[in-house]
């Protein structure tokens, strides 16, 4: 189960770096294809710094990775941990899913001492 997977830590990472609008801005446009973190700063009306820390927060969560070419730092979505986090979604999902499902099966078991 990928609950195994990702330690407490790793997905407090993950959903922290999410919480935000342009954290998941970034990573949108970093999984289309790899970006400076210079080209990244001309979307949005903060400083090149604000957005090289957003760059941070992601890449400590693994959503992202950073490599220097050149003078340039470029970024690139990582698809690896967006997936570890779509199968804990998942997990999440299928446990919810069976609850309900015990639900309805309790509420169409015909009750003791009732007559069908």
């Amino acid at each position: 189960m990928v609950v195994d997977e990702l330690s407490d830590t790793d997905v407090d990472r993950i959903f922290q770096a999410l919480a935000d609008a342009t954290r998941r801005d970034i990573l949108n446009r970093t999984m289309r294809g790899e970006q400076s973190v210079s080209a990244l700063a001309q979307h949005y009306s903060m400083s090149f710094a604000a957005v090289q820390k957003h760059v941070a927060v992601l890449e400590r969560a693994a959503l992202v990775t950073k490599q220097r070419r050149g003078r340039e730092q470029l970024v690139q979505g990582n698809a690896e941990t967006l997936r570890r986090a779509a199968q804990l979604l998942d997990a999440y999902e299928q446990i919810w899913r069976n609850r309900v499902d015990r639900i309805g099966d309790l509420l169409s078991e015909p009750a003791k001492g009732m007559k069908e």
